[in-house]
C-alpha cells in the first residue's frame, strides 16, 4: 500500500493506492513543520487520518511546504514514523512534488500559488534551480498571503474604495485592531491573511482588486519567474488555489511578461498521484 501526500500550510491532500491499485483520498489540515511540531502533526495525523487507514502502509511519499531542508524533514518523519511505524518513509518538498505532478518528466518552470508561493526550474528529473520564497513576511510575492497582506494594508490604510471597505467590514467583522492581534500575535497569521483571498475573488468585477491581484503576480514574474534564465525558452506549469481561480489575470501578466503558460492545476495531488502509479 501507498501513501502520497500534498501538504500545505492550509490543508493536506493524501491519496491511498491499495494492492488493486485502487485509489482513497482524504483531507487533513495543513502540516508545515516550519509552523508545526513533531508532537503537533502526529496528533493531526492521529485525529484526522489514521481512522480512514485500514490498511498496513509499506511506503509514504510525503511533498510539503517547509520540507526542502534536512532538520525540517526530520520533524515531520518523526511524526510519520509514530504513526506509521513499519513504512518507509520519503519526504520531498512541495515543490518537488508539483514538478512530479506537472511536468512528469519533461523540462519546465512551476509554480506554486496557493496560501504561500514557491518556484523552481525542473530539469525532468531534478530541480535544477530554486529561487528563496522568503516566507510570507519578506517574500511569497503571488501567493494568497501575499494578496491577502496587499488588501490588508489597503483597507488598513484606507486605501481602498469605500464600497469595498464596507462589504469586507460587513462580512468579516473585524475591526483594524482585531486585524492588527491576528497579525502579531495569534498564530498562523499566513493563513489568516490567505482567507481574505475568497472575498477578493467575489469582489473580482471591482477594478481596484483586479488591478490590486494583477500587481501581486507583476511582482511574482519580476522576483521569481523572469529571473529565470530559461524563462522564454521553456512553459511555466502552476498548481494551487490561487493560480487556479486567478487564471485569467495570471495568464494576461504572463503574457505581458512574454512567458508561456501551459498548465495551471488547483491541487497537484492527481498528477502526483499518476506519477506514482506510472512508477
Amino acid at each position: 500500500m501507498i501513501l502520497i501526500a500534498d501538504s500545505g500550510s492550509t490543508k493536506t491532500d493524501w491519496r491511498l493506492i491499495d494492492e488493486k491499485k485502487q485509489i482513497h483520498q482524504f483531507l487533513t489540515q495543513g502540516i508545515n513543520p516550519y509552523f508545526n511540531t513533531t508532537e503537533q502533526i502526529a496528533g493531526v495525523l492521529k485525529s484526522e487520518l489514521i481512522s480512514n487507514i485500514q490498511y498496513p502502509i509499506s511506503n509514504i511519499f510525503f511533498y510539503g511546504a517547509g520540507c526542502r531542508v534536512e532538520d525540517k524533514k526530520k520533524i515531520v518523519e518523526l511524526a510519520l514514523l509514530e504513526v506509521f511505524p513499519n513504512s518507509k518513509i520519503v519526504i520531498h518538498s512541495d515543490i518537488l512534488g508539483a514538478a512530479h505532478s506537472l511536468c512528469g518528466k519533461n523540462a519546465g518552470i512551476v509554480a506554486i500559488l496557493g496560501t504561500g508561493a514557491n518556484t523552481c526550474y525542473y530539469d525532468g528529473s531534478n530541480i535544477a534551480e530554486n529561487r528563496t520564497s522568503a516566507g510570507f513576511i519578506l517574500g511569497d510575492e503571488g501567493s494568497g498571503a501575499h494578496i491577502g497582506k496587499t488588501f490588508i494594508k489597503a483597507f488598513l490604510n484606507d486605501e481602498m474604495p469605500k464600497d469595498i471597505a464596507d462589504r469586507f467590514v460587513a462580512r468579516f467583522k473585524l475591526s483594524k485592531d482585531d486585524i492588527i492581534d491576528a497579525v502579531y500575535r495569534q498564530p498562523m497569521p499566513n493563513r489568516f491573511l490567505a482567507s481574505f483571498s475568497k472575498f477578493i475573488y467575489q469582489n473580482l468585477k471591482e477594478q481596484f482588486i483586479i488591478d490590486l491581484v494583477a500587481n501581486c503576480f507583476h511582482q511574482f514574474f519580476d522576483k521569481h519567474i523572469c529571473k529565470y534564465e530559461k524563462h522564454k525558452e521553456v512553459k511555466l506549469s502552476c498548481t494551487g488555489s490561487v493560480a487556479f481561480y486567478y487564471s485569467n489575470i495570471l495568464r494576461a501578466v504572463a503574457l505581458e511578461k512574454g512567458v508561456s503558460i501551459d498548465t495551471i492545476t488547483e491541487t497537484p495531488i492527481a498528477g502526483l498521484t499518476l506519477y506514482h502509479l506510472g512508477e
